[in-house]
C-alpha cells in the first residue's frame, strides 16, 4: 500500500518514519530504489542547470505532463539562476548535487561543509531548501550518508543508468531504461552538451513506460510509495 498515515517500521537496520505521507530515513541508508508494487518511477537529471538541455527537458516534461527531480550543482545555479527558477516554476523538484561536483566521500569535514552549505544557500535563495542530495559520481559511504542525514538530507542514488553522459544514442538510452524499468526505479540521466540525446530520449521513455502503465513522479513523491516487505 501507499503510506499516507503515521507509521514507524524497521527495514534491516534502518528505521523509516512515515508521517503525513512523508518518508524520512532515521539512520544511514542511500536510496537506490523504492520497494513498491505500484508502477511508479522517478526520472532524475544530474549536473544542471544547463542552457543546452534544461529548457528542452522542461519542454518535454510539460508536454507529457510528467514530473521529475533535478539534482543541480550549486555553481551552475549561480551561473543560471533563471533556469533553476524555471525548473521550480514548471512544477519539477530541485535537489542538490553538491556545489562543484567533487566526490564528497573524499573530502575533509571542512571541504564537505563548504560543498553542501554553498549549494544549499544558492538553491534556497531560489526555491525551497533541498532535502535530497546525490553525491557526485555516486561516491558515498555509511559515514557520509550519516553526516548528510544530520544536515537534513536523504541520499539518493539510482537503479537504472543508461550512461547518457557518454554520448549514447537516443535508441540506446531508451532501450536501457525501458528494459530495466521496474516499480520504484530511480532513473539516472544528465544535462549538458555530452547528454545531447537525453531530451529526445526522455519523451520516448515517458510514452513507452506510460504504455506499460507507469506513472512518473518526483523522488520525494516516490518515497511515499515505500512498502514494507515481508
Amino acid at each position: 500500500m501507499r503510506f499516507s498515515f503515521w507509521s514507524l517500521f524497521t527495514v534491516g537496520v534502518v528505521t523509516v518514519t512515515i508521517m503525513a505521507g512523508v518518508v524520512t530515513m532515521e539512520s544511514g541508508m542511500a536510496i537506490k530504489k523504492v520497494p513498491t508494487t505500484h508502477k511508479v518511477v522517478a526520472l532524475t537529471f544530474d549536473d544542471g542547470p544547463h542552457p543546452a538541455t534544461t529548457p528542452a527537458l522542461l519542454s518535454v516534461l510539460q508536454a507529457k505532463q510528467a514530473r521529475a527531480t533535478f539534482f543541480v550543482l550549486g555553481n551552475r545555479v549561480k551561473l543560471y539562476p533563471a533556469l533553476a527558477a524555471d525548473i521550480i516554476n514548471s512544477g519539477q523538484e530541485l535537489a542538490s548535487h553538491s556545489y562543484t561536483h567533487r566526490f564528497l566521500n573524499r573530502l575533509t569535514p571542512e571541504e564537505l561543509t563548504e560543498e553542501i552549505d554553498k549549494s544549499e544557500s544558492i538553491i534556497a535563495a531560489i526555491g525551497p531548501k533541498p532535502t535530497l542530495i546525490r553525491p557526485p559520481g555516486g561516491g558515498y559511504n555509511d559515514k557520509l550518508v550519516w553526516e548528510l542525514r544530520q544536515r537534513g538530507y536523504t541520499t539518493v542514488l539510482w537503479s537504472i543508468d543508461p550512461r547518457d553522459w557518454a554520448g549514447k544514442s537516443v535508441q540506446r538510452i531508451v532501450d536501457t531504461v525501458v528494459n530495466q524499468a521496474e516499480p520504484g526505479s530511480i532513473i539516472l540521466l544528465h544535462e549538458g552538451e555530452y547528454a545531447a540525446s537525453t531530451p529526445a530520449a526522455v519523451g520516448i521513455i515517458i510514452d513507452r513506460l506510460r504504455g506499460q502503465g507507469y506513472e512518473f513522479v518526483t523522488v520525494s513523491e516516490l518515497l511515499q510509495y515505500y512498502e514494507i516487505r515481508p
